[in-house]
């Protein structure tokens, strides 16, 4: 028996051809957002997840009727919106797509930090308004970055930042382990310490029940009064009231944000009003080669799948990541 792979419709025409490449037994079937298929899902092995390909409802109707899945790969870093308790307590794999989001979501956090230290926003409404006027101006060399989350994306932004000439702390899970692109790893329990000395605070952990409005306004009362929060993450590891309140009294330098609690930010958002903040719409992962490096992500675990050799990017479903 051919082992059946559901793969989301909108996908299926270009990525069936490449399956039979790596793994010539399969059997691809499209699946719809709403989770119909054509034929029965009960034997399908493998499913093949895209936030915008199937919906939560579908998610939930496919793994609910499908009694022999054995492996879900989806193309997100972030697993916390599949992590469904009857998902979490079943012995179903589980594989993201960490690593594939690295190179735009780390330009997109250099991108920040240059905006703030060469104060391009205020440059941009001097040429709106014709107005001529030099500012005194930063480097990023010399300056500290608090990395929180020491992952695959917070991994990229120390090496990366690190080539400026800025300083890394970063706080990790298992600090024992120690990281080439950090200048100090801390465990979680000593958040606080890293922020007291950071000059950015960059937020690359995942959302979990630990991570959940982590930087709260004990949180920012511990930053320097001139300290930016950047946040390209999960909006709910910010209390965003908090941080609004630490925005409005200055006591932080002021926030970047591509995450929100609440997506699209509502239009009554303070957010968008106050001077020391810069608002992305969740797209510092965008990219042209996001659908590619994720074709082959899939594809290779695919092949270690039917060879019976360990995946890539196995996600622990109890601890969120």
């Amino acid at each position: 028996m051919k082992t059946k792979v559901l793969v989301p419709e909108r996908v299926v025409d270009e990525l069936t051809p490449r399956i039979y490449d790596v793994a010539p037994t399969c059997a691809v079937v499209a699946v719809t957002s709403e989770g119909e298929v054509q034929g029965q899902l009960g034997d399908a092995e493998v499913l093949l997840l895209r936030w915008w390909g199937l919906s939560c409802e579908g998610f939930q109707r496919v793994v609910a009727e499908t009694s022999s899945l054995r492996w879900i790969h989806t193309i997100s870093a972030g697993v916390d919106h599949v992590l469904f308790p009857f998902l979490v307590e079943s012995d179903i794999l589980l594989t993201s797509a960490s690593g594939v989001y690295d190179v735009p979501i780390t330009e997109m956090v250099l991108a920040y930090m240059l905006l703030v230290v060469k104060r391009m926003p205020e440059f941009l409404g001097q040429q709106m308004a014709h107005h001529w006027h030099r500012l005194d101006l930063r480097e990023l060399r010399g300056l500290t970055v608090g990395v929180v989350g020491l992952g695959s994306i917070g991994t990229e932004v120390a090496r990366l930042v690190g080539a400026f000439g800025m300083r890394v702390v970063a706080t990790k899970r298992h600090p024992e382990r120690g990281a080439e692109a950090a200048d100090l790893v801390l465990p979680p329990e000593r958040l606080h310490d890293l922020l007291a000395q950071s000059d950015f605070v960059v937020i690359t952990a995942p959302i979990t029940h630990e991570t959940h409005h982590l930087i709260d306004a004990q949180a920012l009362a511990q930053m320097n009064p001139d300290a930016w929060l950047i946040n390209i993450a999960r909006g709910a590891v910010v209390d965003e009231a908090a941080l609004v309140r630490a925005l409005q009294e200055g006591s932080i330098g002021g926030a970047c944000l591509d995450a929100f609690e609440e997506e699209p930010l509502p239009e009554d958002s303070p957010l968008w009003d106050l001077p020391n903040v810069m608002i992305t719409p969740h797209n510092s992962w965008s990219s042209p080669y996001l659908q590619e490096r994720s074709a082959r992500l899939f594809l290779e675990n695919l092949r270690r799948y039917m060879a019976g050799e360990p995946l890539l990017n196995v996600v622990d479903k109890k601890a969120g990541y």
